[in-house]
């Protein structure tokens, strides 16, 4: 009816409504623009989500219509609910367009919630804005399956980002500044300023108290120190040349890598040279993923790690007495961020550390609110950044170690695509065409590349988890590569590989994937860690490389050696190990497609994020700091002033 009374030709056929979904929600012949549909859908208001989850208005801080925090108490007032099936969506080694993970994670939140009637939450982690308006776009899905508001989702959302960019550099701020007053100031100058005298005596605070308590001094009466008591509280002695805290901004910006700081008169010529991150490197922001609960974040605060003294003993956050400042900066940012896919299934939005330099996923507490809410009989879906080599791994290793969670199902996104690439196809380059080979049927390459897709399912599987393929179905693909690519995958071991359309098609296009998950989530799970925390620092890197990546072996520079040794004398070894490497290829060198052997993981230099509980070997050439491309996103993003929508977003 509706197609009949549109204008003849092509354009209106295009434009013509070809179903509508359970929500209301209509479905466009031809799929126009991401932005386009998420500003087709009216969202219902958040309190409508929120209630039909069985939370209470006063567990509800709203943030306009359609987006709201959630406040942690509903962990306790649900606490002796069982939990739900706990899935862990990842991929294959992604192209640099990316194979639709997102997308996978929010068509198979739909397919559950609103086509197959299961209680199901999806938990996503926020954009960047850097990739936001650098070259790879938003992160809230596309086509018929996204989180809206699109816009608020990939833009600010509720501040979280900008709360741990001002913790980030208060505490950073603070370092300079402890070592300039240090360099200007007496013993007895620097303890008058920093114990003042309140009515007459001389007032410590709680956090001051803790460090004389670490430097082995139990008194809490200031005038009971003696000199050299004081002294040794006030004297941080930071080495400048062993400093691990750097700034952060929320931008791609290639031309702070590397910066001197202290250029102005009155710093008296303390210049060092440092550098810049971006906001979602920051160990702050793997604190707020890893966290599960107020006060343990505040616990992770205290215990980072921003440098050495000169005589190589660990500096804290809790030393520079910031602890308490970062966690009142971050108090709202640790209560998860309740949104809502075109299809009205809920998502929880939380926490956003990249999975190359990062551990790369959602936080814990929205897992342990979303897994309470659904109960028993129902899903929560849980995304991990990039391949099953990085951001799976490190979900499995890292985050299911501090949450206590294990997982039912994985679910392993793979494309066509990306295959043919691993397979000897041509390079796949982001902003310039296709090449014929990836828009025609050629199973020859995509034989060959299905290798890679059939590691990440062995890579899964070492943990004792049920793997599902989703096939991600794009336009060009035919059914004869799509049965060859399911026959490889049920081949590899999984327990099942189902075409999925939910692109075209949201939820009813997954409604199969849904299907294969709740059968697969049902088994039996024998899920295992793949190493143990005891081992030595390069057992446990050994471990990855060889049984993850098919290494060869590791190289550790001078540099690497030096940070292990230094690393285990001060107790820090038997924390879980988080490779920094590219996401292009299963080896160290993103050049290495398919599944490549023979290679030698070289490890450049080691990292501690203690306060977040891992260290991270940087694995080659590893930026903590993008740039922008030649053509960035943001000359397509506008705002139409009449309405106020934004425009070209992605």
């Amino acid at each position: 009816f509706l197609t009949f009374l549109l204008p003849m030709g092509s354009m209106a056929e295009e434009k013509a409504v070809r179903r509508v979904g359970p929500s209301g929600l209509q479905f466009l012949k031809k799929v126009p623009g991401d932005m386009v549909v998420a500003q087709s859908c009216q969202p219902v208001h958040i309190m409508d989500v929120a209630k039909k989850l069985g939370v209470k208005e006063d567990e509800v801080d709203l943030y306009g219509k359609h987006k709201a925090k959630l406040d942690l108490s509903i962990l306790k007032t649900m606490k002796e609910r069982k939990l739900g099936r706990y899935i862990c969506v990842t991929g294959i080694t992604p192209t640099p367009l990316g194979e639709g993970k997102s997308t996978t994670t929010v068509g198979l939140c739909q397919a559950l919630g609103a086509y197959l009637n299961k209680p199901t939450i999806g938990c996503l982690r926020q954009p960047s804005q850097g990739p936001t308006f650098g070259i790879k776009g938003g992160a809230a899905g596309g086509g018929y399956s996204q989180v809206v508001p699109m816009d608020d989702f990939n833009l600010h959302l509720t501040g979280d980002i900008h709360a741990i960019t001002a913790a980030n550099n208060l505490l950073a701020a603070q370092v300079d500044a402890r070592m300039f007053h240090e360099s200007t100031q007496s013993d007895k100058a620097l303890w008058r300023r920093m114990v003042p005298k309140r009515d007459g005596k001389a007032y410590l605070s709680p956090i001051m108290i803790r460090r004389l308590k670490r430097l082995g001094i139990e008194k809490e009466d200031a005038d009971a120190l003696t000199d050299e008591e004081k002294s040794r509280f006030v004297r941080l002695d930071i080495d400048p040349h062993n400093i691990m805290w750097r700034r952060v901004i929320d931008t791609n910006d290639r031309f702070v890598r590397k910066i001197l700081v202290g250029m102005g008169p009155k710093e008296k010529d303390h210049i060092r040279a440092t550098g810049i991150d971006i906001t979602v490197a920051s160990e702050i922001m793997a604190i707020l993923a890893l966290a599960t609960s107020l006060a343990d974040m505040r616990e992770r605060f205290s215990r980072m790690v921003v440098a050495l003294d000169k005589k190589g003993n660990a500096v804290t956050a809790d030393d520079l007495g910031v602890t308490g400042a970062l966690t009142v900066l971050m108090k709202e940012a640790i209560k998860p961020n309740l949104m809502q896919t075109l299809e009205q299934t809920p998502m929880i939005v939380h926490a956003g550390p990249f999975a190359n330099i990062a551990h790369g996923n959602s936080s814990i507490i929205a897992d342990q609110i979303g897994l309470r809410m659904v109960g028993p009989d129902g899903y929560v879906v849980t995304e991990a950044g990039f391949g099953a080599d990085i951001g799976m791994e490190k979900f499995m290793n890292i985050k299911c170690r501090y949450s206590g969670l294990q997982p039912n199902c994985v679910v392993l996104v793979a494309t066509v695509r990306a295959l043919k690439m691993h397979g000897g196809g041509p390079k796949v380059v982001a902003g310039l065409p296709l090449a014929k080979e990836y828009k025609e049927e050629n199973l020859d390459l995509l034989d060959k590349g299905a290798a890679n897709m059939q590691h990440m399912i062995n890579i899964a599987k070492k943990f004792g988890v049920p793997v599902v393929v989703a096939i991600n179905k794009f336009p060009t693909d035919t059914e004869a590569e799509l049965k060859l690519l399911r026959q490889k995958a049920l081949h590899a071991g999984a327990d099942d590989a189902v075409v999925a359309n939910h692109w075209y098609d949201g939820g009813e296009g997954a409604k199969a994937l849904g299907e294969a998950v709740v059968k697969a989530a049902a088994k039996e799970s024998k899920f295992k860690f793949l190493y143990d925390l005891n081992l030595p620092i390069k057992d446990k890197i050994e471990i990855i490389v060889k049984e993850i990546y098919g290494g060869k072996g590791v190289s550790y520079s001078k540099t690497a050696q030096k940070q292990i040794d230094q690393f285990t004398k001060l107790g820090f070894d038997k924390l879980p190990i988080c490779m920094a490497k590219t996401q292009y290829s299963i080896s160290h060198d993103p050049l290495k497609k398919g599944v490549p052997t023979g290679f030698v993981v070289p490890i450049k230099e080691i990292r501690a994020s203690v306060g977040a509980g891992f260290l991270y070997p940087l694995v080659g050439e590893m930026s903590t700091m993008p740039g922008l491309p030649t053509r960035p996103a943001f000359y397509d993003i506008d705002i139409d002033c009449d309405t106020g929508k934004v425009i070209g977003l992605s």
